[in-house]
C-alpha cells in the first residue's frame, strides 16, 4: 500500500475552494516530504497518530479462535483429498512444496495475513489445478492448517472474504513474541 506523503510549507497554510477541490490559498503550496521539517506543533499529532495506526493495523491475531472445529474437520476431508499428496498426510510438505505446519510455516509466513495465505491457496492451488477450489473450500482448508498449528479454535467460522481476513495476523503465541 503505498501512502502519499505531503507537508505544509507554511504551518498556518488555509485552502480555498475551487473546481477539482480544495486547493492551497494563492502563495502556499503542499510539497512532497523528502527530508523536510514537520512544524513543531504537528510532530507530536503525527507521532500519536503513526503509533494508533500501527497499534491498530489489524486487530486480531490467529489466537483469538478464528475458525471452528467443524470448519476444521471438514477442511480436513479436501485437505486430504487436495492438498496431501504434495503437502504430506501430516502437513510436513514434500520435495517441491513447502510445509503447511511448524516452525518453517510460522516463519514463512510470520507478519502476513491469514487473507494473503487464503490467496495463495485460492489462486495458486492445487498445483495441477490452480485456482479450481471454491472459497468456502479455501476457508475450510486454511481452517484445518490453522488447528494444525495448534491455533485455537473458536465460536464462528473462518471468513471466505480476503478483505475480511487480511486483519487476521498470523504470529506465533503473544508470549514468545
Amino acid at each position: 500500500m503505498s501512502t502519499l506523503h505531503t507537508r505544509f510549507r507554511n504551518s498556518r497554510t488555509r485552502f480555498r475552494s475551487r473546481e477539482g477541490g480544495l486547493q492551497p490559498a494563492r502563495g502556499l503550496s503542499l510539497a512532497p516530504s523528502c527530508g523536510t521539517k514537520v512544524p513543531r506543533g504537528l510532530k507530536p499529532a503525527l507521532v500519536l497518530l503513526s503509533a494508533a495506526l500501527l497499534l491498530g493495523q489489524s486487530g486480531r491475531s490467529v489466537w483469538d479462535g478464528v475458525y471452528t472445529t467443524e470448519q476444521a474437520t471438514r477442511g480436513s476431508a479436501l485437505y486430504s483429498s487436495r492438498c496431501a499428496s504434495c503437502h504430506g498426510t501430516v502437513l510436513t510438505g514434500g520435495e517441491s512444496a513447502p510445509p503447511l505446519a511448524g516452525g518453517e510455516f510460522l516463519s514463512n509466513w510470520y507478519g502476513l495475513t491469514a487473507g494473503d495465505l487464503f490467496d495463495r491457496i485460492r489462486i495458486s492451488m492445487p498445483a495441477d489445478r490452480p485456482g479450481s477450489l471454491k472459497r468456502d473450500e479455501v476457508a475450510d482448508i486454511l481452517a484445518f492448517v490453522l488447528s494444525m498449528n495448534q491455533f485455537p479454535a473458536g465460536k464462528t467460522d473462518l471468513e471466505r472474504e480476503t478483505e475480511a481476513l487480511k486483519q487476521i495476523r498470523i504470529e506465533p503465541r503473544p508470549e514468545q513474541k
